[in-house]
């Protein structure tokens, strides 16, 4: 690798020293998407964050403290884009960072360029050199670009660009050390005095426009605006109280001279980018073909690389119920120790059973399932770092062009198997307006992992253990698999019926890098994983456990002494065991509560698909947090069966539960699969309704999100019911 010290050649070297405000402190990473910018800001901050190989991973503006630094810097790593031109929500965020407009406007810019592909990545540098900001360029990636026989001069390109550059290896911190002080250096210091030769017309009507707009908009955005009549710069414009007029005019002034804006500029910074790069790349032929490409010609192919994702997938749900099932049963029986250690405590009444029922089985019941959380974000962590989910994503466009979307949409999509929330917030990295309606609104029907829990439980309790073909083949992962994929396949007829209807229109183009295969890096992996387990378990500490601790009062309130005498008078008439009475006392008790009473009123509704109005009381509790079922189920069958914490596991409780008129099992195969179908169509949670109404701007969409959802779950869990009886099972 290059030293870092050819940066030093630079004139900005010799800049004042950075100011003691804190505001004045603040440097903005900036780069394309895919460069190794998050890579790059985990290198310099520490801060555990998540680093995908595929565009479009940075979405929200993280900030943290630059490690090593002599006085305080911050980071603020910014959306991944292509130009300052804003073409998307997701690109109008780095504008609005740079020109100051969300806060105080940063100190000076990272530009982080990829190394093997510096012509792409000095358009977006261009820009950024106008803004007025100190700038230093992180030359990323050297040992992948000389790798495919690129070398960059880095010494001769800072002389060229007026700025500092430093060659370093995003992936390998302890080459970032010397990108440091050359931050320092450059806060407080001048900007660049670099600019392109746009048309003079052209770029003086950008710079009066700028001014005289009334609002903070950078020339980069009156360029923009110029160009896209309509587009979404001008829209964000209007939004905010801008008139478009002036624009209008000067872009109607410019054509009628022949000075197209849009061309006129793509022209001119490209003709700048070539002079730049002009005896400071130099490339050797690369014969051979790499094994990138060789893996390729397979991963990518329409039917070999089809089955290699199926076989992906499918491999992944095979572990995600295997592999944990050690970590599941130890965790079991924890709690269960727990549980009895506080019922040899504290003597019997309200605090025991808020402290067994509410806080110990509710906790115990969702954390028992951590063990599949964590290796599902392992095992995708996994395929990020080594960059199959591009390849992914490249395939699946194919796919997707029908419902009119574009490979973009995968990456959401994908990651909602994962959660929601973060998904649907990522899809302001899709320019196209119509395509990332649809994308918010199918995203929901993808099996979050708040999901697996459920699907883990009654696969585990009521799928029988079949394996066929040496064990290879097993009916418990097929069963996964299918919840996985039925909300894939009901999300198609409802992507096309959006795309005919109400977003009709023209389907956006797709570009999207395919970056080299590189062995994953287990750091990543372990920060991927830990993230995620911490999340998990924030998630069941405070709004989990608040919500099961609602479901435990609702359960346990009101306990009226007439019904302790009642069931006492019935115990002396039946000759009942003091086992016997309790179970009996619990379920009097659970009947007459105020959740009871709520599960009675909508059991009518419940009766066709085969479920009782415990089940209901479940689905009802659930809609907070989807995982909440797993405590509530726990609260219901302890209340209504008797078992405390040294029972048998949730599992056996399950298959104890009976009908209340007729002493039936209540929880068959086909109540089962009906309840998993149920949770894999519904509504996901709370937290994701709110975002869909935050991200599209209004709360008709989240309404008729829950609604149709709800509508749609609730007839397929009738006919699989009703399919899995007609047929024995």
């Amino acid at each position: 690798m290059p030293p870092p010290a050819s940066a030093t050649d630079s004139p900005q070297q010799e800049s004042p020293s950075p100011r003691p405000d804190a505001a004045s402190r603040v440097i903005a990473l900036v780069g394309n998407p895919n460069t190794g910018k998050t890579s790059l800001f985990n290198a310099l901050t520490g801060f555990r964050r998540h680093v995908a190989n595929y565009p479009g991973v940075t979405v929200d503006v993280a900030r943290g403290p630059i490690r090593g630094a002599r006085v305080p810097l911050e980071l603020l790593d910014l959306p991944g884009t292509y130009s300052l031109a804003a073409a998307s929500p997701d690109e109008m965020i780095l504008c609005d960072a740079l020109c100051g407009r969300a806060a105080a406007r940063p100190a000076a810019v990272l530009a982080i360029i990829d190394a093997s592909n510096p012509v792409r990545n000095l358009y977006l540098l261009s820009q950024v050199l106008e803004i007025g900001l100190p700038v230093v360029v992180a030359l990323n990636m050297v040992d992948v670009a000389r790798a495919r026989g690129i070398e960059v001069d880095a010494v001769r390109l800072a002389k060229r660009l007026g700025v500092p550059v430093v060659p370093v290896i995003a992936s390998a911190p302890e080459t970032v050390a010397p990108l440091v002080p050359v931050l320092e250096a450059a806060v407080g210091g001048a900007a660049p005095a670099t600019r392109v030769d746009l048309p003079s017309e052209l770029r003086a009507e950008a710079d009066r426009l700028a001014a005289t707009s009334g609002l903070r908009i950078c020339p980069a955005e009156a360029l923009r605006i110029l160009a896209t009549p309509d587009g979404h710069a001008e829209r964000w414009f209007v939004a905010r109280g801008g008139d478009a007029q002036p624009f209008r005019a000067a872009r109607l002034r410019l054509q009628a001279r022949g000075l197209d804006p849009a061309p006129s500029e793509v022209r001119a910074r490209y003709a700048w980018i070539d002079r730049t790069l002009s005896g400071v790349v130099a490339r050797q032929l690369v014969t051979s073909a790499t094994w990138s490409s060789r893996l390729d010609r397979v991963l990518t192919h329409r039917v070999l690389g089809a089955l290699t994702l199926l076989g992906v997938l499918y491999g992944l749900f095979v572990a995600i119920y295997t592999g944990a099932q050690p970590l599941m049963h130890a965790l079991d029986h924890v709690f269960g120790w727990l549980g009895a250690v506080v019922t040899q405590v504290v003597p019997p009444g309200v605090v025991r059973s808020l402290l067994v029922d509410g806080l110990i089985a509710g906790v115990g019941g969702v954390l028992g399932f951590l063990p599949q959380i964590l290796i599902l974000f392992a095992f995708i962590a996994v395929l990020e770092d080594c960059g199959y989910l591009s390849r992914a994503a490249f395939m699946v466009d194919r796919l997707m062009r029908p419902l009119g979307l574009s490979g973009r949409a995968f990456i959401p999509l994908l990651s909602s198997f994962a959660c929601a929330v973060p998904a649907i917030m990522g899809t302001r990295a899709i320019a196209d307006r119509r395509e990332r309606f649809i994308t918010i609104l199918i995203a929901p029907f993808m099996s979050c992992s708040a999901r697996l829990p459920i699907y883990v439980l009654l696969t585990g309790a009521f799928v029988p253990a079949q394996a066929w073909i040496g064990g290879w083949v097993r009916l418990d992962a097929l069963v996964m698999l299918g919840l996985y994929l039925v909300g894939v396949v009901v999300a198609v007829p409802i992507a096309l019926l959006l795309r005919r209807t109400v977003f009709a229109g023209p389907a956006a183009g797709f570009l999207l890098e395919l970056p080299a295969y590189k062995v994953p890096r287990f750091r990543t992996v372990l920060q991927r994983v830990y993230l995620a387990g911490r999340s998990f378990v924030v998630r069941a500490g405070t709004v989990i456990l608040v919500v099961n601790l609602v479901v435990w009062a609702l359960a346990y309130f009101p306990r009226s002494p007439q019904t302790q005498a009642r069931v006492a008078q019935e115990q002396t008439w039946a000759g009942w065991d003091a086992a016997t009475y309790e179970s009996m006392l619990a379920g009097a008790y659970l009947r007459e509560s105020y959740l009871g009473q709520m599960g009675h009123r909508i059991e009518p509704l419940l009766r066709p698909l085969g479920w009782d109005w415990r089940i209901g009381v479940g689905v009802l509790a659930s809609f907070p947090a989807r995982e909440v079922i797993i405590a509530t189920l726990g609260t219901i069958a302890n209340l209504a069966e008797g078992v405390d914490a040294q029972s048998p596991s949730l599992e056996g409780a399950l298959r104890r539960m009976t009908w209340e008129d007729t002493g039936a099992p209540l929880f068959t195969l086909p109540v089962a699969l009906s309840v998993m179908v149920f949770f894999a169509l519904c509504a996901q949670c709370a937290s994701t309704l709110v975002v869909i109404g935050r991200e599209t701007g209004s709360w008709g969409w989240p309404v008729a999100s829950f609604t149709v959802m709800t509508a749609l779950a609730y007839l397929a869990a009738w006919g699989v019911s009703a399919g899995a009886r007609a047929c024995g099972l």
